[in-house]
């Protein structure tokens, strides 16, 4: 599911103009954001960005991963 989000745009007159793009409240709670967190912006194209955390809080739920294979990858096919 997506989240449409438009981007902003304030100029200044005597600094650089800055661009702002906000996450929605939804978003920002279930990745939980805090106030001031620094996010690193890597642009893979023009269509495409990611948004990196450096710092990521621990989950509070514990989740077990576990590896899927597929049924020719485990026969051997």
């Amino acid at each position: 599911m997506g989240y449409p989000t438009k981007v902003q745009l304030i100029r200044r007159q005597k600094t650089a103009d800055q661009y702002y793009l906000n996450f929605p409240t939804a978003v920002a709670q279930a990745m939980e954001f805090e106030k001031g967190e620094i996010i690193e912006w890597i642009i893979v194209d023009k269509a495409n960005i990611i948004a990196h955390r450096r710092h990521v809080p621990p989950s509070p739920i514990p989740v077990k991963k576990t590896l899927r294979f597929s049924s020719k990858a485990s026969t051997g096919s």
